[in-house]
């Protein structure tokens, strides 16, 4: 679950991590009055959506005064905010961040995140921060420093001298510096995050390290011990579709400029089955795993899902029957066919537990479903009816 910038800035503040002064403003009147009770110019107008890049987009900007303030919150308020994170589409601006500026001297990125692959909570900082440091990661990932930490040691000293000493920074900010990072650490893990992310993180003129910018995401499956993070949940931010899905525990995504729904079970085999679509030409419209014990129910609320959404030309149903047998699985899809009917190709491929049952439950549903063999068979079938 992702949150907005000045509610991941609450919980920094909660953490004793420096922030600059501010507060969320709804409508132009607040921001009108936050900008001046911080008293100080300039200050920052901040759309708050659900996406970086928000600089490039026009969404970011400096206000000299009070009617600068005024108007950039009319111009930011209810625009259409496109960035590289949110796509063509982009998202409605419906609240704003008013904070104050900042003599800032110096930009860097920080982050902590778990790392699967070594297991361990990864810091990664670089000297190069700002909007651009996904630039930065793909074009010089030398001036990105990494440093690994074992949680059930957790995190010492020494890891965040490293982390400072790589950053250059002067002997009079590390103290401030490893605070920080050691508050960073406790965020991360207290709360189940995926990411957190300070960037940029500053440097001002006056010696202080301030958290210029604030990004949380956190681990959907561990969202039940965090009962005050769920209320943070900003709908307005997230897919109609995936919040349809999220109603029967189900794993949805929607693909942007997909044409081709599927429903698979195990979250690998759907990356197989994504990748495959992809291959044969055409482009998946959604991630769905039901995962390996879905009921009928589940299933038959995955593919009124899929059907929902216009942009599916054809669905692509890939299941190997284990946990998930064939036969629940054909009876899930029969009973979503009967409710909202069919307008696109259905192409189904099964393997597994009960197959026969599943297929002579299709077979006598009296559904216009086309078969495949295997895999490959079946995203070339279903490229082909992408293709028209």
């Amino acid at each position: 679950m992702k949150i907005h910038e000045y509610q991941a800035k609450e919980l920094f503040k909660k953490y004793g991590i420096p922030i600059p002064r501010g507060n969320v403003a709804f409508t132009v009147a607040e921001a009108k009055a936050i900008g001046a009770d911080l008293g100080t110019f300039p200050v920052v107008v901040k759309a708050q959506i659900h996406a970086g890049g928000r600089g490039k987009g026009g969404g970011v900007k400096l206000a000299k005064d009070r009617d600068q303030v005024e108007e950039y919150a009319k111009q930011i308020l209810g625009m259409n905010l496109v960035t590289h994170q949110t796509g063509p589409e982009g998202r409605v601006v419906k609240k704003l961040l008013v904070e104050e500026g900042l003599p800032i001297e110096k930009e860097l990125y920080l982050s902590v995140l778990p790392d699967r692959g070594t297991a361990k909570i990864v810091f990664m900082a670089s000297e190069a921060g700002g909007m651009d440091i996904e630039e930065v990661a793909a074009k010089t990932p030398e001036k990105i420093i990494k440093v690994y930490i074992d949680p059930i040691l957790g995190m010492k000293g020494f890891h965040a001298n490293e982390l400072a000493f790589g950053l250059n920074l002067k002997p009079e900010l590390i103290k401030q510096f490893n605070a920080m990072v050691f508050a960073l650490y406790k965020v991360c893990v207290d709360y189940d995050c995926s990411l957190v992310e300070i960037n940029p993180l500053v440097i001002t003129s006056d010696n202080r390290v301030i958290a210029l910018d604030a990004k949380i995401n956190f681990d959907d499956n561990a969202l039940y011990r965090h009962k005050d993070i769920i209320e943070y949940r900003d709908l307005d931010e997230e897919d109609p579709f995936e919040i349809e899905a999220s109603k029967f525990e189900l794993n949805y995504i929607k693909m942007p400029g997909g044409n081709i729904g599927n429903m698979v079970n195990g979250a690998g085999l759907a990356m197989a089955t994504m990748d495959l679509i992809q291959q044969a030409g055409a482009a998946p419209a959604n991630f769905l795993d039901v995962g390996g014990g879905a009921s009928a129910e589940q299933v038959e609320n995955g593919f009124r899902i899929i059907l929902a959404d216009p942009a599916v030309k054809g669905v692509l149903i890939n299941i190997f029957g284990g946990i998930l047998r064939c036969d629940r699985l054909a009876n899930g899809v029969v009973e979503a066919a009967k409710k909202v009917g069919i307008k696109v190709p259905v192409v189904i491929r099964m393997e597994g537990t009960n197959v026969e049952q599943g297929r002579e439950i299709l077979d006598k549903s009296g559904l216009n479903l086309i078969t495949a063999k295997d895999v490959s068979d079946a995203a070339q079938k279903i490229a082909a009816i992408a293709k028209g």
